[in-house]
């Protein structure tokens, strides 16, 4: 009698208010399953090129594990956003021994996602990452460019002895596509010298609370564009759970306002959010992360069903 009491005392997983299916948004079938999902989040957790703050390979896990805890109905789009169907990856595996390696690994899995019809979300991660879903992407969609939401450049040619680098990612994506680069506030001599020689013009955000000009930023962007987010272009005050924290970024409701009017106005194919390191600030800022990628799912499904 007293151990069936006991069994009785507590409740299966599939009960418990603590069990999640372990996917983005805890989603149940149909909506996480692979042939429903218009969306796939592919999970790299890699940061073998980070020199300041590691841990960003524990990104992907993090951002997964507090978007349990996102409300499913979004306020703003008056709509439940998970219905487009959400389905997870299991993480790739990293390469440890050579970033460019890694490139390729990224590469490989996204363009195979986007053979089969697949948005993809790719979650980092450091933000060499980027490069390998940047080029699948691009080799889908001729003639796109990348809108790069970042307090870095990220255009050296080559750091701590890697051209395919957290600091250079940039730099490789120029190489097969034309990027727009905002919120800029850290920059090296080497890369002021490399804009001036190729004419770009990031938007630097160098004072704080300034608005962002929106309206320039999509003039200078195709029809067709790769949204990639280093979470570091955030200020601090909201986000400092990164490899390389810079004072003085923007706040959640101007990212929000420029990803809405972009998703408006461009058709966004994909997009990343990279180098959130959980261990360096509080769990709000995996949270963050996780509902950034919700809210700009929804933003651009809401366009392609007007």
């Amino acid at each position: 009698m007293q151990g069936a009491l006991k069994v009785e005392l507590y409740m299966s997983d599939q009960q418990s208010l603590y069990s999640h299916p372990k996917n983005f948004a805890g989603l149940p079938e149909p909506f996480s399953g692979f042939d429903f999902a218009k969306v796939a989040i592919l999970p790299v957790p890699y940061d073998s090129t980070t020199e300041w703050h590691s841990g960003s390979r524990n990104g992907p896990k993090s951002i997964i594990e507090s978007s349990y805890y996102l409300e499913w109905y979004d306020i703003e789009l008056k709509k439940e956003i998970y219905q487009v169907g959400i389905h997870t990856m299991p993480e790739l595996e990293p390469a440890y021994n050579s970033p460019q390696t890694m490139t390729e690994r990224v590469y490989q899995a996204a363009a195979s996602l986007l053979q089969k019809s697949k948005f993809v979300v790719t979650l980092g991660g450091e933000h060499s990452i980027s490069l390998g879903a940047i080029r699948a992407h691009v080799e889908k969609y001729p003639g796109c460019s990348v809108l790069q939401l970042d307090a870095h450049t990220d255009l050296r040619d080559e750091y701590l002895g890697t051209k395919y680098g957290h600091a250079c990612v940039m730099r490789r994506t120029e190489e097969l596509c034309p990027i727009t680069q905002v919120g800029i506030r850290a920059i090296s001599l080497e890369e002021t010298e490399h804009v001036k020689a190729t004419g770009l013009k990031p938007f630097f955000y160098e004072q704080g609370n300034a608005p962002l000009p929106i309206e320039e930023i999509i003039q200078t962007l195709p029809d067709y564009v790769y949204v990639s987010i280093d979470l570091d272009v955030f200020d601090p005050s909201i986000m400092s759970a990164v490899g390389t924290p810079e004072p003085g970024g923007i706040l959640w409701n101007q990212a929000l306002s420029l990803l809405s009017s972009v998703a408006k106005k461009r058709k966004i194919l994909g997009f990343d959010i990279v180098e959130l390191c959980p261990d360096q600030g509080p769990s709000a800022c995996s949270f963050l992360a996780a509902k950034l990628a919700y809210k700009l799912i929804g933003y651009i499904f809401n366009e392609e069903e007007h």
